[in-house]
């Protein structure tokens, strides 16, 4: 049997993925460019007995994800970055009190309200650093209409498995480009449940490290009640000040993380064994970086290309490898140079690294990574 297709917009193929993860809850707040993932889960979520609802502001919207998914929904919230920058405290305390949810940002130029029409990839290292405190970030970076599906789905899945908000960071090209899309069939695509407790509702402890590095979640409404704080906690809960118990908390909490890396990690890789220069692009940057590799190809010239979807963690041990392998990594970005910050720390000076960096609201178009390919090599 042939399957679906359809030609969608960027964010109306992350809301079908959202629904082909389980996703039953959205909380939001309507924001450019944004807001068609609201808009077709408004009308969506209600024909499945799922919940939508529009929020006073992207605080509250946040608040009502964290308070979804603890009654054992999969929750979903779909914003830009002034919205990111509201929720940063509830996104901390997510962290800190393991609470799965996914969390939309397509990207735009910023800061403050910047430019609400025009893309951006400015909130790259935010999805890491934006929330204080030493915690564990999974973002992933979807480059086509197609990989928002699935990576909205991978997403729902990482944060289920991991206990954890997960963000999933496109810009507005990506987010409001129409493309052909197939819809993969029910069980095509692997969807994760969170892990239940097996133990009595006596017994249940939400934080107890005896089970590995993600405890079992309940529900709450269920015969299973726990604690929940933004405060460093003991096993049951409830906080505590006790140096050992908060530095095992907080190590765990990144163990879980850095610890499954192989896992988390996806990444693609085009005509990168015997080149002679590396570009490293992600997201829509990334679909003009494949065009310039295949000009360049055609004139004899070693350029290949590494795509990170998985952007935090970061692919260091890859990008390790490609730098002692070329003589340059090219790093296109739609902001003043983010990531290159991170290849410039794994490379340790084993190459030349360059930047082609572009705020003006335009895309980053394959000539420029052309011209600067050449200029280096």
């Amino acid at each position: 049997m042939a399957k679906k297709v359809a030609l969608l917009q960027g964010n109306t193929a992350c809301a079908f993925g959202a629904l082909y993860a389980g996703c039953n809850f959205f909380g939001g707040y309507p924001i450019t460019p944004s807001t068609e993932v609201a808009e077709v889960l408004s009308e969506e979520l209600p024909k499945i007995g799922g919940k939508f609802i529009q929020m006073e502001d992207e605080i509250a919207a946040m608040a009502s994800v964290i308070g979804a998914s603890l009654t054992g929904q999969k929750a979903l919230t779909a914003t830009s970055g002034p919205g990111v920058s509201l929720k940063q405290e509830l996104i901390g305390y997510a962290c800190i009190a393991e609470v799965p949810c996914v969390i939309i940002n397509v990207m735009r130029g910023g800061p403050s309200t910047g430019m609400p029409t025009g893309p951006g990839q400015s909130d790259v290292q935010q999805a890491k650093w934006g929330t204080h405190g030493d915690h564990a970030a999974i973002a992933l970076v979807p480059a086509s209409v197609q990989e928002i599906f699935s990576e909205t789905v991978r997403a729902f899945n990482l944060a289920e498995k991991y206990r954890m908000p997960v963000q999933v960071l496109y810009d507005e090209i990506v987010g409001h480009m129409r493309e052909r899309i197939e819809f993969p069939e029910p069980g095509e695509l692997e969807v994760i449940n969170r892990t239940e407790p097996t133990v009595s509702p006596e017994d249940y402890k939400p934080f107890d490290p005896s089970f590995g590095d993600v405890p079992p979640l309940a529900a709450f409404g269920s015969d299973y009640r726990f604690h929940v704080t933004g405060l460093n906690k003991a096993a049951d809960g409830f906080p505590t000040t006790k140096a050992n118990l908060v530095d095992d908390e907080q190590r765990r909490q990144i163990r879980k993380v850095d610890g499954n890396q192989p896992d988390i990690e996806l990444n693609e890789e085009y005509l990168t064994e015997d080149a002679e220069v590396i570009i490293f692009a992600y997201g829509s940057t990334s679909r003009s970086a494949r065009y310039a590799v295949n000009e360049l190809r055609k004139e004899g010239i070693k350029v290949g290309l590494f795509r990170p979807i998985t952007l935090w963690p970061f692919p260091e041990k890859r990008v390790a490898e490609l730098a002692k392998q070329a003589k340059a990594i090219i790093v296109p970005e739609l902001n003043l140079g983010q990531m290159i910050l991170e290849v410039e720390r794994v490379a340790k000076g084993t190459c030349n690294i360059v930047g082609i960096n572009r705020v003006d609201g335009e895309p980053i178009n394959p000539g420029q990574i052309i011209d600067q390919v050449k200029e280096v090599k």
